[in-house]
């Protein structure tokens, strides 16, 4: 090996052996050994930044910015409220979050489908008084399955698309990626559905968080041209248990009608007076087309007083509280909030809590002031379990940001327009039309993401050049010698899947995939079947809470241990590798 072969080598085992210890977030690795590289001259200095301006990290980017957009038009509210329901089986209430979410995950960021779907899935399995535990798995792992369907679907494929556009002069196109990634992802799907959430063990606590949270007492008035005017106050009852939010009374003119508001018809002007969770009552707000009252006119019924509020989040893994204690960070005296309780794998955390440092998927309990719960969120970078606000959704905008969404992604996928450009006209036009605020713009950029992206690329491109990647080939071809070329298909595909489970995708994918055009030019195919079987095999991280982001965030609230993952995500990767072969020898000979 050459004295730059053994750096980058050296340098790879580092990021690889610090994100398998975890003690360092990935983003501070990578950007660690990105100029670690340029200092020892490894990575030319005219190529250190050139990541960031990459095709596949914009993308990425705003992947993530269009995907906050859909989730605020209420896209998603106007599929769970019609298609949700929670008498349901468990098997079939799977089967249909299952569904909905590989749909989603296709054509969004696939931890945001899950950021989506996780609060209805939670919701549900408590109408239903049932462990969420039986159906996040489920969830998580159909919207990573989901994924693997189109190019913006997961960064892997955008990865994988920006690769062999570099190598071989053009990229995939949004659905190339649809008939081996569908055919996984639908085999992966009937088996989670019909057999695989059986494999998951049963658990006395299921960790979706405290069932004593405090209901609130809210109103939402009737606008003018609503088409519920007329009616009377029990005819909504129906609406209202479906979304699990009473209506307690009725306020017209400034004053307050209970036992006798049943029988009220309804006037433009009226206040609903209900009592509901945050996310049960922007569903039904939404679902009726209601009007949200005046702020000096909301009460909310709760011991601690009036001003502050109880939310419920998770913490994430770019969250400014992994490896911290609430005290640390300064929680009380930066935001005037207060840690209440902390749910972690099941077992909740009720002594010296403050002083416990945090994990990945930890449920915390906060008391928060009034209408500050959105912000303190953001701040800590946690995902709310609920719906962090009563004006969380614009319903109004829903059509026009689908329809915006859906423009671009049938020019991008005619060739009409750049993928990249295609998905920032989408940003631009968002941000116009104010689906997106523009003070929340940058909000929505998972940041460490881009850094890690933005760092491992010139690495990656640096090992390529260097010839780093063709020995990594040569020895899996030496290994493999006198195999067919399908059964050393087989062999990366198992290896990168391997990788994937302990390791970030995105590091897994960009070495990967330079080794798999290598090991196609050394038997002489076409590298296009070993570039998809990189693609299914980095995104098929079953195995473990920290394959996947999406694995990592139900951690806490599906209350699973470590070792849960493997029941029913072991077979799940079988299934995957044993269907995804025959369907690259088909669509993408060798």
């Amino acid at each position: 090996m050459t004295p730059d072969q053994i750096i980058l080598f050296s340098l790879f085992g580092a990021v690889f052996g610090l994100l398998l210890w975890g003690r360092f977030r990935y983003d501070i690795v990578a950007f660690s050994a990105l100029m670690v590289g340029v200092v020892l001259g490894v990575v030319p200095q005219k190529d250190a930044f050139s990541g960031f301006g990459h095709p596949a990290t914009l993308v990425v980017a705003l992947v993530l910015v269009v995907s906050a957009g859909l989730v605020r038009s209420g896209a998603v509210f106007l599929i769970t409220r019609t298609l949700v329901d929670a008498s349901r089986s468990l098997g079939a209430h799977i089967t249909l979050m299952g569904a909905i979410g590989g749909v989603l995950s296709a054509f969004m960021n696939n931890v945001a489908a899950l950021a989506l779907l996780m609060p209805v899935d939670i919701q549900t399995a408590r109408k239903a008084g049932r462990s969420a535990g039986l159906s996040l798995m489920p969830l998580s792992f159909a919207t990573i399955l989901g994924g693997m369907v189109t190019l913006i679907g997961t960064p892997p494929n955008i990865i994988i698309a920006a690769i062999r556009e570099e190598s071989l002069g053009a990229p995939f196109k949004m659905f190339d990626f649809a008939p081996v990634g569908g055919v996984a992802a639908i085999a992966g799907l009937l088996f989670v559905a019909l057999i695989g959430w059986r494999l998951i063990p049963a658990r006395e606590d299921d960790g979706g968080g405290p069932d004593d949270l405090s209901q609130y007492i809210a109103e939402l008035t009737v606008p003018a041209g609503n088409k519920h005017i007329g009616k009377r106050v029990a005819e909504l009852d129906e609406d209202a248990e479906k979304t699990d939010v009473a209506i307690i009374g009725l306020i017209r003119d400034g004053k307050r009608r209970y036992g006798q508001a049943r029988n009220t018809k309804i006037q433009e002007g009226d206040a609903f007076v209900l009592e509901a969770t945050p996310d049960a009552l922007d569903e039904f707000r939404t679902a009726l087309d209601l009007a949200l009252a005046d702020e000096t006119r909301t009460e909310r019924l709760n011991a601690a007083g009036e001003g502050v509020e109880i939310i419920e989040v998770v913490v994430m893994e770019n969250s400014r509280l992994v490896g911290r204690t609430a005290q640390a960070v300064g929680l009380s005296w930066r935001q005037s909030s207060v840690l209440m309780g902390i749910s972690r794998e099941g077992k909740r955390i009720s002594k010296e809590i403050r002083k416990t440092e945090m994990r990945p998927g930890d449920i915390l309990l906060l008391l928060v002031p009034r209408d500050r719960g959105p912000d303190v969120t953001e701040w800590l970078g946690c995902l709310p379990l609920a719906d962090r606000g009563l004006a969380v959704t614009e319903n109004s905008k829903v059509w026009l940001a689908i329809a915006m969404f859906a423009g671009a992604v049938i020019a991008a996928s005619l060739g009409l327009i750049y993928l990249p450009v295609a998905l920032g006209m989408v940003v631009v036009a968002y941000v116009l039309t104010r689906i997106v605020p523009l003070s929340e713009l940058y909000t929505h950029i998972e940041w460490p993401v881009v850094v890690l992206l933005g760092s491992m690329i010139p690495l990656g491109a640096a090992l390529e050049t260097s010839g780093g990647t063709e020995l990594i080939a040569g020895a899996l071809i030496g290994w493999t010698q006198g195999l067919p070329a399908w059964m050393v298909l087989t062999v990366l595909m198992i290896v990168t899947m391997t990788l994937s489970d302990v390791l970030n995708n995105t590091a897994t994918t960009i070495v990967a995939a330079p080794v798999g055009i290598q090991m196609a030019q050394t038997l002489g195919v076409s590298p296009d079947p070993f570039l998809m079987a990189v693609a299914v095999a980095a995104s098929s991280a079953f195995l473990t809470p920290i394959g996947h982001k999406n694995n990592t965030l139900i951690l806490g609230p599906g209350g699973y241990g470590f070792g849960d993952y493997w029941r029913m995500g072991l077979p799940l990767e079988i299934i995957v590798v044993a269907v995804s072969i025959p369907a690259i020898l088909v669509f993408w000979p060798l």
